[in-house]
């Protein structure tokens, strides 16, 4: 088994060690936080609504951190800025955001519920995603450093 998986991984990888690969996964990665900021950002009154939808006060100062967050992170893990920090910082923002916006324990039972409960968990996975980004680009600066 071990024989295939060596095959089979010196296959895949010219494709997904490549770097345009890579950059494609962070691109998905962060999609929806440049989706997310774009939109609030050419519709601020929209994202002074949502604010308030979760309570934060006061929304305009919270509104610009938001957008400022979900497009500077993903600016920063895109091109590689102190990716890990930008990749932490969408870490955090997501599990704070999902805790305040995704509380499907509150919910009763039903659809609604699972819904909440499924979107809960899928956001938990987008942090593990920002997680492993930072790690690995710790761990590149790591033995880059340790080269030298």
């Amino acid at each position: 088994m071990h024989s295939l998986e060596t095959k089979l991984a010196a296959i895949a990888r010219p494709l997904f060690g490549a770097a345009w690969m890579r950059f494609l996964a962070y691109l998905g990665l962060c999609a929806a936080y440049l989706q997310g900021g774009l939109d609030k950002l050419t519709d601020f009154n929209e994202a002074l609504g949502e604010m308030a939808h979760f309570g934060l006060s006061p929304a305009p100062l919270f509104a610009v951190l938001v957008i400022a967050l979900e497009l500077g992170a993903s600016v920063m893990i895109l091109t590689g800025f102190f990716r890990w920090l930008g990749a932490l910082g969408l870490a955090g923002f997501t599990l704070l955001a999902t805790f305040l916006a995704l509380r499907f324990w509150e919910l009763p039972p039903g659809m609604e519920r699972f819904m909440a409960a499924n979107s809960f968990f899928e956001h938990l996975g987008l942090v593990g995603g920002f997680l492993l980004v930072a790690w690995l680009d710790l761990d590149q600066d790591t033995a880059k450093t340790m080269e030298a």
